[in-house]
């Protein structure tokens, strides 16, 4: 069998602030369909947007956190559904919601599209992505819409700078530092970075320029962040 790579989608680079990324989500198919000789893979799609607007509305009226990020895992299975028809991928048998159905699925398909699996405290679809590589004892891609870790969020520090390599153990501590809410938005959540570091899954945090992830796929070098060792 093929080698399966998990691919972790960030909302933000299927739906931005203003309108949905036909370009960059065309190049991502393109890439992918490029590199089925050699992988399969598992997409992990993010709430994005629509997820923090739906959650933001519930938290003001009242709901509790375990609704909140009800709302914010749907919106990874619509953002999924959404990317598995963009593939023209048949979905009469539906989103996957548990690792055995992805078992199922990845078995008969160059890819398979997901969002949260399935409702745990303190977790956002990173967790899952960390999840499903630990199951397949694979490496886990992160595509977000920064190009790697930096010190500081390179979007509102200038002087950010940027952390090619870093270990599981300093990635873990920094994750830590940033409290979980429903719909937090970072480079991968502190629930991914525990489960990185205890399983030890090779992590690859790379940006929304696509040629980086294509020449990772290729072994070629690329810019991104590597946490590993």
């Amino acid at each position: 069998m093929k080698k399966v790579v998990v691919i972790s989608l960030g909302g933000s680079l299927i739906l931005s602030e203003k309108k949905i990324d036909a370009k960059f989500l065309k190049k991502f198919r393109e890439i992918l369909r490029k590199n089925f000789s050699k992988y399969k893979f598992i997409v992990v799609c993010g709430g994005g947007r629509f997820a923090r607007e739906y959650i933001s509305i519930l938290k003001n009226s009242g709901a509790n956190d375990e609704m909140q990020s009800f709302a914010g895992i749907a919106t990874t299975r619509m953002n999924a559904r959404f990317m598995a028809y963009f593939f023209k991928e048949d979905q009469k048998e539906g989103i996957p919601s548990t690792i055995e159905t992805l078992e199922k699925y990845i078995k008969k398909r160059e890819v398979v599209f997901c969002g949260a699996l399935k409702y745990k405290p303190n977790q956002t679809s990173d967790s899952t992505s960390a999840q499903i590589a630990k199951h397949f004892n694979t490496d886990l891609i992160n595509l977000t819409n920064v190009d790697g870790l930096y010190d500081k969020n390179p979007l509102k520090n200038k002087n950010a700078k940027f952390i090619p390599k870093i270990s599981w153990q300093e990635f873990n501590k920094r994750a830590q530092k940033i409290r979980y809410r429903p719909g937090m938005h970072f480079v991968l959540d502190p629930t991914a970075a525990k489960i990185i570091l205890k399983d030890k899954i090779p992590t690859y945090i790379l940006g929304k320029n696509l040629k980086q992830l294509n020449n990772f796929l290729k072994g070629k070098k690329f810019k991104g962040t590597i946490i590993f060792g």
